[in-house]
């Protein structure tokens, strides 16, 4: 199996970010990870509301998500699973990913949860 991609902090980029959270898909599953304070599966994420999400459209979400420098995930058997790098980009760029999610409606940003 070929390794995850995750870039280096001081690698990510505002423009990858924006383009990240950019689709309102990607930004409801960054939020779903971020408010959860907790690791979470891909399948755990598979739905939007009444939406289910296909597994391949789900899987490119999280290769944009994760490339992008907004999460971290791991194969632990046949699963995957994902958390937030919010405090480290929040670090890195302040107030940015308050303001994007902010920008969608019922979305919150990231204080108070925890990688």
């Amino acid at each position: 199996m070929r390794p995850l991609f995750h870039p280096a902090i001081e690698d990510v980029r505002p423009e990858a970010i924006l383009h990240a959270l950019a689709d309102p898909a990607r930004a409801a599953i960054f939020a779903s990870i971020t408010q959860a304070g907790c690791v979470q599966a891909c399948a755990a994420l598979s739905s939007l509301g009444e939406r289910v999400i296909p597994k391949s459209s789900l899987s490119a979400h999280f290769k944009v998500l994760r490339e992008a420098g907004l999460i971290r995930s791991e194969r632990h058997g046949v699963e995957m699973r994902n958390h937030s790098r919010c405090d480290e980009v929040e670090a890195r760029f302040p107030g940015l990913l308050s303001a994007i999610l902010n920008a969608y409606a019922g979305v919150k940003g990231c204080e108070g949860a925890e990688p």
